[in-house]
């Protein structure tokens, strides 16, 4: 699967463009100290929350792939330090809406808790991330009219971010591609044509 398609995929799993994307296909970085700071117990956390995205089964799940240390490393190569803010900022939000909903933190809660939690986040950040790519197409339409460049967006929704990173995170690793995808080093033998049995695990390269 290449890079660029994963992308796409990502975006129509999450309602929106992938954030930080420009940089990731470009290999670059924001050029711009990093804002946040991410402690042991944020990476334990986040490890936590892509676990409850990709749990493991009969493959290893996002934990396996060490998705918190890959999430600091996205958050802070890739992101802009408004939607850094946001990210850390709702490492907080989603512990507090943890115990909103189920009346404990999120580390504590059961997987059945966790997984509804995320779901209605899921929902809600979708909603977020539609209503806010609206507003910023009139913005930039007004902005263009205007001869504007100053304008500024508003952050993402930091479960959007979280959700996004997950999967990007665990299907470009090596757990990802080698032990969940079907995975066959570059370069390597072609083969024209490939049997394919219903239930066969889709290609991590192409």
């Amino acid at each position: 699967m290449e890079r660029r398609e994963l992308l796409k995929m990502i975006a129509l799993a999450t309602g929106g463009v992938m954030i930080g994307g420009e940089l990731l296909l470009t290999g670059c970085k924001t050029n711009k100290p990093a804002g946040v700071l991410f402690s042991d117990d944020d990476i334990l956390f986040l490890d936590e929350v892509g676990e409850t995205i990709i749990p493991a089964t009969s493959t290893p799940g996002a934990k396996a792939a060490e998705i918190g240390k890959f999430m600091k490393v996205m958050v802070t190569d890739c992101y802009t330090e408004a939607d850094q803010k946001a990210f850390v900022e709702g490492i907080t939000q989603l512990d507090e809406a943890s115990k909103k909903m189920h009346n404990v933190g999120f580390i504590k809660a059961t997987p059945e808790q966790r997984k509804t939690l995320l779901t209605a986040l899921d929902k809600e950040a979708k909603a977020f991330q539609k209503e806010k790519g609206e507003k910023e197409k009139d913005l930039r339409a007004k902005a263009n009219k205007e001869h504007d460049k100053t304008f500024t967006f508003a952050p993402n929704h930091y479960f959007t971010m979280m959700k996004q990173l997950t999967l990007l995170g665990f299907f470009t690793s090596k757990t990802g591609a080698t032990q969940t995808l079907r995975y066959t080093a570059v370069p390597g033998k072609w083969e024209a044509c490939i049997p394919y049995k219903k239930g066969d695990k889709v290609w991590a390269t192409s």
